[in-house]
């Protein structure tokens, strides 16, 4: 088993040990917790654990770089390790809230193959007959959830911060992490209803700078960096690692953006065209307006964010974009944000194994097809 495996494990037992105390905690108000924390649990389980394995390759990269480093530096057998699992906990709760109420703005049905938190919180409602509109206490109730589990990565990263050497700088730049992503956000779905306001020179760069803040950073950059100051890296550290983060964490948000488009529903367990419906003026779809002849721009702008997009109007857009030749734009930007990253990371004094990880896992998100 690799490090990164035994690491992925390790979280996992993290959380689980985490919702069983909450739920313990919260059994004693009422039972009502138990039904609550199973869909939790379900909805928590699995997933890429991107974030976590930047975390921990962020931390390796400067922990087991010191002259000085013991052979137990970055593995379990270092003492900050448990440190490292709660940092990565936190992070993984922290984007479990965001997927909360990411599908209830969207107003997606399905995550990962499975319904969707407040989806699968109507069909409670149904199922137990109760009164009022199922829909509406499902998204009420996902939205609860979903601050409920924004105050339990707060505690895991208090938890993991508290008593380390370099803990106000972690929680400094988790604090920083969480208002860039939800500021993103808010930028995600103004730009959903603005656009149409904005000058269009603008909109490939106001489509850039909702893929940076809303994904790059929060997906790549902010894990790694979380990592490295726990281990107490310097800025020449630090400088390199985000200078890989960010243009890895674009070309994640590049190729998220192509998958949301042509992307095979039987692997992302999310319906073909689904940011079509939803309305996402991601840099993809800029692209291709830039290159569309005027009448099938329009076309595009039309249909772009009707919910009721049925097949054979998705296909008409996929072609569209197809024919824009904007995948094409968009893989050359991927491969070139990579080739950025990597030559990046040898800006700073970072331990080799975690330079040859950070290398493959620099490929392995952008190449990803879910």
């Amino acid at each position: 088993m690799s490090a990164q495996q035994r690491f992925a494990r390790a979280v996992e037992g993290s959380i689980q040990e985490y919702l069983d105390a909450r739920e313990r905690a919260l059994t004693e108000i009422s039972p009502d917790a138990g039904p609550l924390l199973a869909q939790v649990r379900e909805m928590v389980a699995g997933g890429k654990r991107v974030r976590s394995a930047f975390v921990l390759w962020g931390w390796h990269a400067v922990t087991a770089a010191r002259s000085d480093a013991g052979h137990t530096a970055g593995t379990e057998r270092d003492p900050q390790w448990s440190d490292v699992v709660q940092v990565a906990t936190a992070i993984e709760l922290f984007h479990a809230a965001a997927l909360v109420h990411d599908d209830i703005i969207d107003a997606s049905d399905t995550r990962r193959g499975r319904p969707a938190m407040h989806r699968a919180l109507e069909s409670r409602h149904r199922d137990g007959e109760w009164v009022g509109d199922a829909a509406s206490w499902g998204t009420s109730a996902a939205i609860l959830v979903g601050d409920l589990l924004l105050n339990w990565a707060d505690d895991r990263m208090l938890e993991a911060c508290r008593g380390t050497a370099h803990g106000e700088a972690v929680h400094d730049a988790y604090r920083r992490m969480r208002e860039e992503v939800t500021f993103g956000q808010y930028l995600d779905v103004l730009e959903e209803a603005a656009w149409i306001r904005q000058e269009p020179a603008d909109l490939l760069d106001r489509a850039h700078t909702v893929a940076v803040y809303k994904s790059a950073k929060y997906s790549v950059e902010a894990p790694l960096t979380l990592g490295a100051l726990l281990a107490g890296a310097d800025r020449e550290q630090l400088d390199a690692l985000a200078g890989y983060g960010l243009p890895v964490g674009v070309a994640f948000q590049m190729r998220d953006d192509l998958l949301g488009v042509f992307g095979d529903p039987e692997i992302t367990g999310k319906p073909a065209g689904d940011d079509l419906r939803e309305g996402k003026r991601t840099v993809l779809i800029e692209i291709a307006r830039q290159r569309l002849a005027p009448g099938i721009r329009t076309m595009l702008d039309e249909l772009l964010g009707d919910r009721e997009l049925d097949d054979r109007q998705i296909a008409i857009l996929q072609d569209a974009i197809q024919r824009s030749e904007a995948p094409e734009r968009l893989e050359s930007l991927i491969d070139r944000a990579v080739g950025e990253a990597l030559e990046a990371l040898h800006g700073g004094t970072l331990s080799r194994s975690a330079v040859l990880e950070l290398e493959r896992l620099a490929d392995t998100v952008a190449k990803r097809d879910r």
